[in-house]
């Protein structure tokens, strides 16, 4: 299950909140192999050039989405000691629990915290629009349309815990709070690293509203995204849960279709199937759909698209409220986006109707503000 390595830090690379890059020669039967790694600091400290380092390289060597890193699971001193120790755990919530690397923070919502008292009894996020999305990568999209839209929407970034675990994996997460973009991050269930951690997507929702005085929230898993190629087995489905649990807590749910014009894979052309099972068989509550007006666009690619979407977006009118949404001035703001857009290797130009289609929700959630 695990790939053990170790090796001796010969480099470092980019620094954001929570992360560090390394670059590592392997010393482990790869002598003169060098290696990209990550180290999260809220984890362990960060190793300096020369520091021996123990490594997880498993999904590296598969090809696997961790970025095309091996993982830093312990900074070691030249006899193979752990060296000095990460900041004490302030609270009593164990996130990743029962792993080795399990780590313990202080949760919005229990006994000691400075929230408890506001969250114990709250039922309410008094409806605030709540923009689910199936993919990390349409974050940004999002919260671009929003600001251009509605500049100073305080979006609070809320993660599960259906991809990466640590928030300090994105760096569109990071990019987004330097720009100003993002108010705040709630991270939730096994996730881990948000401003505020909560148990569930529910108290993390509370958590938004309430603690950091979220006007709008987005909800994605972190990046990575887990699919088998089979109706039910992706990590996405979640998705359908974030409506129901918007919902609940009375607020207004916005669905951010999955469209793609570029993906080589029959089920994510056009509509996704994980957006048709996520919002048409597991969101039991309705929801907004934004439905992307795609002959706004000019783009020959997406103009094939726009009747296949509208036939497929028909598919949720029973259940949910589908809103054809403008696209006019958005392929613009992407463009100009002082954030990467990248989906599964793709960019704007590859695949725009993508990222337009998550722009799309955030332009319909800004909207809901002033209505």
């Amino acid at each position: 299950m695990i790939i053990w390595a170790d090796g001796k830090v010969t480099g470092l690379g980019g620094r954001w909140k929570g992360a560090v890059e390394l670059t590592v020669a392997r010393g482990d039967g790869s002598e003169g192999t060098e290696v990209p790694a990550l180290v999260y600091t809220d984890l362990m400290p960060a190793p300096a050039v020369g520091d021996r380092v123990l490594l997880n390289v498993a999904a590296l060597e598969r090809g696997l989405g961790t970025g095309g890193y091996a993982l830093v699971i312990a900074v070691l001193d030249r006899e193979g000691r752990v060296t000095a120790q990460p900041p004490q755990p302030a609270g009593h919530l164990v996130k990743a629990r029962y792993l080795p690397l399990q780590a313990m923070v202080a949760g919005a919502d229990e006994q000691g915290s400075a929230h408890h008292e506001l969250l114990a009894e709250a039922d309410s996020i008094d409806g605030m629009p709540v923009i689910v999305a199936d993919l990390h990568s349409a974050l940004a999209p999002i919260v671009l349309a929003i600001a251009d839209d509605r500049p100073g929407t305080r979006v609070v970034y809320l993660m599960s815990d259906q991809g990466a675990l640590p928030l300090a994996f994105s760096r569109s997460v990071a990019e987004l709070r330097t720009s100003g973009l993002l108010a705040g991050t709630v991270t939730v269930g096994q996730a881990f690293g948000g401003d505020l951690e909560a148990v569930t997507l529910h108290s993390g929702l509370l958590a938004a509203r309430l603690a950091l005085d979220a006007e709008l929230v987005v909800v994605t898993q972190g990046p990575g995204n887990l699919g088998t190629g089979t109706r039910w087995g992706f990590s996405g489905v979640n998705a359908g849960e974030a409506i129901n649990a918007a919902a609940i807590l009375g607020g207004r749910p916005v669905g951010t279709l999955r469209i793609s014009a570029a993906d080589a894979r029959e089920r994510h052309r056009g509509i996704s199937h994980h957006s048709l099972t996520a919002y048409g068989r597991v969101a039991l509550c309705p929801a907004d759909i934004a439905v992307p007006d795609l002959s706004d666009d000019d783009s020959p690619a997406i103009a094939e698209l726009a009747q296949a979407v509208s036939v497929s977006a028909q598919l949720l009118s029973s259940r949910h409220r589908l809103v054809t949404v403008s696209l006019s001035g958005l392929r613009t703001v992407l463009a100009a986006s002082p954030i990467q857009l990248s989906s599964m290797g793709r960019t704007l130009e590859d695949d725009p109707a993508y990222f337009l289609a998550a722009a799309a929700a955030g332009r319909h959630a800004a909207a809901l503000l002033d209505s």
